[in-house]
Order: C-alpha cells, then structure tokens, then sequence
C-alpha cells in the first residue's frame, strides 16, 4: 500500500468555499468529497510536490484506504471518545508548537486562528483518522516478530540496497531549577482576583474582565471562555472546583501549576461544562531568578570539577519531574530515552547540535510547560551521529520498522478482502485512474 506521511491534514475552509462540490467516492456510508481531494492535493503543492501526473489519483485511494477502514470499524462497533480526539489534538500541537516556539507562532501559522478555533477544525480529520488507525490496531493485535525473523527483514533490506540511514539521536538529562514565587507576590495575585470576583458579584461581566485582565491569552480572545469539557479534561485542583459550580456561580481563587483563577460555569451539557476564567499568573522577582541561576550554576561547576555526578545532582536538586530517573528527559513522541535532533526544542537544539557526548551545557533559560522562566543545565549522555543502520546499534529501530511491514501486509490482505464485498462508488472522471482499478473491478 503507497503511503503518505502527512503532519497535518491542512485544508483550510478557504480552499474548501471556492471549490463546486460534489461527492466523488463512496465506500459504504464513507463519501470523499471533491473539496477533500483538491484540499489536499493543494496541500502537497505547497509543499513541493512536483510529480503531478498521478497525485490525485494517489490521494484518492489513500482516502479510500482509510474510507474502508473507518466503515469497518463502524460495523465493528469501534468507537473514538471526544477525549481521545482531543489529546490527540494536543499530541500533534505539541510538537508545532515546539517547533515554532511559542503558540502565538502556531496561531499566526494557521492565519490568526486561535488554538480552540484551529482544534475545532480538524476534530472531524482527527476522529476519523483516530478510527482508521482502532481498525487497523484490531487487524494486526496478534501480529508480532521473532529476532530471526528481523535479521531476515534486515538481510531482505541489504539484498535490495534499502538499508536505512539513522539520523543523528542524543540521549539528554537535566537539571531544572524553577524560581520561587515570593508569598508577597501570590498574595497580591489573590487579591487582585477576589476583587474581580467581587466586582462580578455586584453585577460586572466576568467575560469582560477576562478579555482585559486574563493572563490565558487564548481564552482571553474569547471572553475567558474555555469551551465544553469533560471529567479528566482539566488539571485536578481546577477540575474539582469547576464540576461543584452551579451555573452562573463565580468560584473562589483557584491555584493550579498555571497560576491563579477564578471561573464561571456558563452551561451544562449532560456530562459536559462551558466554563470561562480569568488567570493571573505570579511574577517571580528578578532576584530569585539570578538565585536560581546561581544555584545551578553552582551544581554545574561541583559537576565538571568531579565532585558531584549528574544523575546524583538531578535527583537531589532538579524540580523537574525527570528528576526521578535520575534526570533522564523522555521523549514525549514514542516514550524512548532518545531524541532525534529536529525533535528538540529550537533553543536548545541549537545548543545540542554544538555539543559533544558528555558535554554538559552552560546554564540555559527557558520556559517550563506551566509558562514559567526556569533554567536548566543539559548533559549529552549519549550522541549517535547520523550512520546506515545495522543490527548491533539499531535493533530496536530495526524491529519496529520489521513489525511495521509484517502489519501492513496483513492490512493490505485484509483490504484486498473487504474492498470485495463493501459497496464502492467511483465517479467517471477518476475512473481512468490506474491506481484505482482494483477498487473498480
């Protein structure tokens, strides 16, 4: 089966409104509208694609593989939570915004649309590839492989000269120090907050204050307003307090690792809650920023002058949670020890790419997942520079790319099976294309 490896599915409403529609495939109850293939056969010119002659003929049985699996799976009673759509949402934001820094850059990629507007524009994507992959999981859930029979998948690739390259990977630790916040400083946030509260109470709009005052800037655009949310949605502290409110109550201050709220339930929905709130986060002082400087600093040097390990310090003294394997950052992508380089963070990619195996870097500000100025001190523990693969180094990556190929042949098994008895529909002016001949007999 022909792949293609998308990021994103970026067909924009824009592309979508000039386009005359019409429904051009039908598998089942799945159509593929035309505005579907142009959304993402533009998508591929954007991004150099340069063979033509064939693409939308290659983008239409791609839909069509992921048609048949998502009417499968129906059938099947395979279903896909709004929750999961969601954090798979997050799961390919995350990296986005990584990549381009900060999420007022991923906003301004995706033409001023504010996060919850951009999620809410690929929910339907996401679902039904989320759907497609359940159906897929079930198919191959018993397929697995031998070590022989990944150095004969290894031996396959040498014979046909596709030995893959290995880019560069690093193995990082940390230490992470996060500046203290002054109880002055969290005592006037708290007051700030409670005359807010007071000033809704007596008749002001929380809203209003939110777009003003809101230190969620995302929110904020949108009166402070969240959005529906399920149980398990939310950061505990605010959770709890969120599900106790009766419409229209206004809670008492809230901490969470953000920073202080107060919140407002606008609707309930069966198990669900609109919910809008107004953040304030703390300042930290510009002296307890150059104390935590110093201190890490301080570890550093005890470190490179062999009186403390790393692992050692990160345990005594990080307040990060990579703390607990002894400092060891994982990679929130596949959950493996290893990073590849354009994986990391821009500032410090920067910094990594100049390092050495067991160099440890020099003092770094950045900022943490809550929002915070904190610094860091980052260890290469181990550096493998980009090679071809071979089984001593790269078994692991070896083995997945084996068990990939393994589950795929079953896949494609199994399509050439159901393509036979499902309902399909291809309109004429596709009908010519040769790719597609085997859904057509």
């Amino acid at each position: 089966m022909k792949k293609f490896f998308i990021f994103f599915i970026f067909i924009t409403n824009f592309i979508q409104s000039q386009i005359v529609d019409n429904i051009v495939v039908k598998i089942g109850d799945e159509i593929i509208l035309y505005s579907d293939i142009e959304g993402q056969y533009i998508q591929y010119l954007n991004q150099g694609y340069s063979d033509k002659s064939n693409l939308k003929c290659d983008i239409i049985q791609e839909m069509m593989y992921q048609k048949l699996l998502c009417h499968h799976a129906k059938i099947d009673s395979l279903v896909v939570s709004s929750d999961d759509v969601n954090k798979e949402l997050d799961n390919r934001l995350n990296p986005l915004i990584r990549q381009l820094g900060s999420e007022s850059a991923v906003e301004e990629y995706f033409e001023g649309k504010s996060l919850a507007e951009i999620k809410k524009d690929f929910f339907d994507v996401f679902k039904e590839q989320l759907l497609s992959q359940r159906m897929q999981s079930k198919i191959t859930s018993t397929v697995s492989v031998t070590p022989e029979e990944v150095k004969l998948f290894f031996k396959d690739l040498a014979t046909n000269d596709q030995i893959p390259i290995m880019p560069t990977r690093v193995e990082l630790s940390q230490i992470v120090k996060i500046p203290e916040i002054s109880i002055e400083e969290k005592s006037r946030v708290r007051k700030k907050l409670i005359s807010f509260r007071n000033r809704v109470n007596n008749g002001e709009d929380l809203g209003t204050l939110a777009s003003l005052y809101s230190d969620d800037t995302e929110s904020a655009k949108n009166n402070g307003e969240i959005g529906f949310v399920s149980r398990g949605d939310l950061v505990p502290e605010f959770e709890s307090v969120a599900f106790s409110l009766q419409i229209g109550e206004v809670s008492e201050v809230v901490e969470t690792q953000y920073g202080f709220h107060i919140l407002e339930v606008i609707e309930r929905r069966g198990e669900s809650i609109n919910i809008r709130h107004i953040l304030l986060k703390p300042q930290v002082l510009s002296s307890e920023l150059k104390e935590s400087r110093l201190e890490l600093l301080e570890h550093r040097n005890s470190i490179v002058n062999s009186s403390l390990e790393f692992s050692h310090c990160a345990r005594e003294f990080s307040d990060h949670p990579s703390a607990n394997n002894s400092g060891f950052i994982i990679n929130p992508t596949n959950g493996s020890s290893y990073f590849m380089i354009d994986e990391l963070p821009p500032d410090l990619r920067f910094e990594i790419i100049q390092m050495n195996e067991g160099d440890i870097s020099q003092v770094l500000e950045f900022t943490n997942e809550d929002g915070r100025i904190s610094y860091r001190i980052v260890k290469v523990v181990k550096k493998i520079d980009e090679h071809q693969a071979n089984l001593e180094n790269d078994f692991n990556a070896i083995y997945d790319l084996s068990l990939s190929h393994k589950k795929q042949l079953l896949i494609d098994d199994w399509i050439e099976v159901k393509k036979d008895i499902t309902y399909i529909f291809i309109d004429n002016e596709f009908s010519t294309c040769k790719s597609l001949e085997k859904w057509i007999e």
